[in-house]
């Protein structure tokens, strides 16, 4: 069997979330909810991992967890695995409970934006999900969450931290600062509330749900090149597994958009709105689908060119370019190679 590298180093933070087999529930009860909770604590007990955020949903769990050594893949090895035999043996079930392989989203932790983001999305999950009255309630209300735990200091286990999601924010873990968190994020769940797109209400949750690593573009940088040391380092790329590479090569067309869009001097911020064939697209696109092997599906989502038809259509026009926009733009890319 292939094998499947993470991105691993110490003190590194990711967004896990791992789903039940084919959407199954993985708590049944409160006492699984406490089950996972206590195996959760053995876990971070034998890694010495600190979770600064969790969430757990009927047939899924969200964390936010930090890795002071180099240790995920053995630590989640043990985690989903303890759980599962705990699962089947209480209720006398056998075979999966989870459903293939856990996400792991790598956060960038340097400043606050990024990962108060994804604590954030952690925190407001039951929000979106309404499991609970958003106008009456509160988001206390779902228990199975650190988030109660922020305001109950007594109550919390020694492995979950909350000075850097406070800190995130300006705040410190004192009953001041904490009644300021809870109006913050009430808040939150207001907006939620009040939108017909409760899952899009923060702009960045979208690179949370879909992307491989979460932070700057210095940040992403970096976590390309610990992904080519890990593909690169390990032995022949096919002895990697098709989702791993493929992460490989993501990576590199996320860092080919950022440098062609500084190159071509346009803000990531205002490619949504721009026309769909603008010339600068064309010659994003031509270039993604010379340089990668990323699908025209792909291409069309990140560059917001409607049709994936289109991006065919798109190379052909910057390849016959012989004056014009299109060439100086084509140029002014492949001149800095």
């Amino acid at each position: 069997m292939p094998r499947k590298p993470r991105i691993e180093y110490s003190g590194a933070i990711y967004h896990i979330m791992s789903r039940g087999n084919r959407g199954d529930a993985i708590f049944l009860d409160p006492k699984d909810y406490e089950t996972f909770i206590d195996t959760l604590g053995e876990a971070c007990t034998k890694t010495g991992w600190l979770v600064h955020a969790f969430v757990l949903m009927g047939n899924h769990y969200h964390l936010l967890l930090e890795t002071p050594e180099a240790n995920l893949v053995s630590g989640m090895k043990w985690l989903q695995g303890t759980y599962t035999q705990r699962f089947n043996s209480r209720h006398k079930l056998r075979g999966h409970l989870l459903q293939g392989r856990y996400k792991a989203l790598v956060v960038d932790g340097s400043g606050g934006e990024y990962f108060s983001a994804a604590a954030s999305y952690i925190h407001l999950n039951p929000a979106r999900a309404k499991r609970f009255d958003l106008k009456a309630g509160a988001l206390t209300d779902h228990y199975w969450s650190s988030y109660p735990l922020y305001f109950r200091p007594s109550e919390r286990p020694h492995w979950l931290t909350v000075d850097r999601v406070l800190g995130a924010l300006g705040l410190t873990d004192d009953r001041k600062s904490r009644e300021v968190f809870r109006r913050v994020m009430q808040k939150r769940v207001l907006e939620i509330a009040c939108s017909d797109t409760p899952h899009d209400v923060d702009a960045q949750w979208a690179n949370i749900r879909r992307g491989w690593c979460f932070g700057s573009e210095l940040f992403r940088n970096e976590m390309v090149d610990r992904l080519d040391g890990v593909i690169g380092g390990g032995g022949k790329r096919e002895s990697f597994s098709g989702e791993q590479t493929r992460l490989h090569d993501e990576a590199e067309a996320f860092r080919l958009v950022e440098r062609g869009l500084r190159l071509l001097n346009v803000h990531a911020d205002v490619l949504k709105d721009m026309r769909k064939n603008a010339p600068e697209k064309q010659v994003l696109a031509w270039h993604l689908r010379s340089r990668t092997i990323m699908s025209n599906q792909w291409i069309t989502e990140h560059l917001h060119c409607g049709h994936p038809c289109n991006v065919s259509a798109f190379g052909g026009n910057v390849k016959r370019a012989d004056g014009g926009v299109l060439y100086t733009l084509r140029n002014t890319l492949t001149s800095k190679d």
